[in-house]
Parts: C-alpha cells; sequence; structure tokens
C-alpha cells in the first residue's frame, strides 16, 4: 500500500494559527467529553472513547496524548501506557491484559501503545512465534470489531516521522538533561531495524484497518500540525459516533475551559 511514503510530511501550521485552534478545538472536545460522560445536555451517557497511539520512537506521542487529555478533567479520562507483558500477564490470552483498561459507557481512555505491540515489536524482537504473529491480525479485527459493536467509539493514530528527524529528536533528548530519560538502547536498536518495522507497520494497515476502526497516520514533522491533527480527529470521531446512535452533538460553545482559568 505504500502509506507511509504517501504521507505528506512538510505540512505546518503558524504558532499564532496553532494557538487559536487548539483553544477552539480543546474547548470543544470538553464540552463533548462532558455530554458523553452526562455532565450535560440530557444526561445520558454516551458511547466509549479509546484512543490508541503507536508511532515510531520519539514520534510526538507523548506531547499528542498531553494535548489531548490537557482540557479535560482527570476523573473523565484514563491514560494507560503499555510495554512488555510481565510474567503473570504472558499466564494469560495475550489480549486479556487490555480489558481491565477500556473504557465503559461515558468513559475515555487514552492508551500509549496497545495490543498492536504483538504485530510489531513482538514480530520483530522473536517474542511471538510466526504462526502467533499472523495469527493475531485476525484476533486484533475481532476484538475491535466485538469493541465497536457495542458502541465504542475507537480511534487508531500512527505518529509519522521521518527518519532525519527522529535522529534529530534523539539527538536533542541526548543532550538535554529533563528529557534524556526518555531515549533508551532499546531506541536506538528500534531504530536500526526501522527498514523491517516499516514492512511490519504496513503490513498492519493492510491487515488491520477496517471500516468501523481505521488507522489515522498522523504527519509528525510538525508537533503543532500533529497535535492539531490528532484532537480534530478524535473530535470528528465523536461526532460521527453520536450520530450514528441517532443523537445530535451539542452545537459549539466557545470560552469554557477559559473560564475557570
Amino acid at each position: 500500500m505504500g502509506r507511509l511514503d504517501q504521507t505528506n510530511l512538510a505540512v505546518d501550521v503558524s504558532k499564532q494559527d496553532y494557538r487559536q485552534e487548539l483553544e477552539r478545538v480543546s474547548d470543544r472536545l470538553l464540552q463533548l467529553r462532558l455530554f458523553l460522560g452526562a455532565q450535560t445536555g440530557e444526561r445520558q451517557l454516551g458511547p466509549p472513547l479509546c484512543v490508541l497511539f503507536e508511532g515510531w520512537d520519539a514520534s510526538g506521542k507523548g506531547g499528542a496524548i498531553k494535548r489531548l487529555v490537557g482540557p479535560l478533567d482527570p476523573r473523565h479520562v484514563r491514560v494507560v501506557q503499555f510495554g512488555p507483558p510481565t510474567p503473570d500477564e504472558l499466564r494469560h490470552h495475550w489480549l486479556s491484559r487490555f480489558w481491565p483498561v477500556l473504557p465503559g459507557w461515558g468513559g475515555m481512555a487514552v492508551l500509549d501503545r496497545s495490543w498492536y505491540g504483538r504485530v510489531l515489536v513482538e514480530r520483530l524482537e522473536g517474542l511471538a512465534t510466526e504462526e502467533e504473529w499472523q495469527r493475531a491480525y485476525h484476533e486484533i479485527v475481532d476484538f475491535e470489531r466485538t469493541l465497536v459493536a457495542e458502541g465504542m467509539i475507537l480511534v487508531k493514530f500512527w505518529m509519522h516521522v521521518s527518519v532525519d528527524e527522529q535522529l534529530r529528536r534523539f539527538e536533542a533528548r541526548r543532550h538535554d538533561p529533563l528529557k534524556s530519560w526518555k531515549l533508551t538502547p532499546e531506541d536506538w536498536r528500534n531504530r536500526e531495524k526501522r527498514a523491517e518495522y516499516e514492512v511490519a507497520v504496513e503490513d498492519m494497515f493492510r491487515e488491520t484497518d477496517w471500516q468501523g476502526s481505521v488507522w489515522h497516520i498522523v504527519p509528525g514533522e510538525s508537533k503543532r500540525y500533529a497535535r492539531l491533527f490528532v484532537i480534530g480527529t478524535v473530535l470528528e470521531r465523536i461526532e460521527q459516533g453520536v450520530r450514528t446512535l441517532g443523537v445530535e452533538p451539542p452545537d459549539p460553545v466557545r470560552g469554557m475551559a477559559a473560564a475557570d482559568e
């Protein structure tokens, strides 16, 4: 499919336009979260919202998540990071560790990494056999179909940056005492396998991009553009999701976040 190669990484937005648009979409996201959480409107719980992030190391996942959840009351959203499974988790079906963090009706969860590790890092690092990661494509789609059939709004992002931009960010982290902790030997090893990972990512897109939960490739070279892209996409998916249930989302209201400051 070549979808990574087809992504325009040159897109950008000015600082002034970014600030104005970030305020607008943040207000709208807060409004819709309160609506889904039965805090406003008819006070009926809306569909669960799950936003998952995958992407290259240093591609901007953390910054995008920070801006996404920033305007929200922390009691109304859960952010979860997933790493390698623990020895106890390995005793169970590999998808079982994700169930406890999934949101219920009216809830929202943001996943920093997810079940897609099975067909990415576990595939490339030999942590899953070929039979296991090949089978995982169908298991993932069946899993997601179950969630969406029950009403979940599932939004999937791949944060994409070029090889050169990734190296620039690695070097910046290396020399920043407050960010050096983000850079690990594993990040450098993964970078050396970038070509292999690109093949795995394209396979993932082809096998797990389906009508109920498509992949959104985020052009991440400009952090400002990427953050607006993420929040704007989440807003669109929320509005589509509630309309699917025959409910009209509330008209936009501006300035709510600023009122509490």
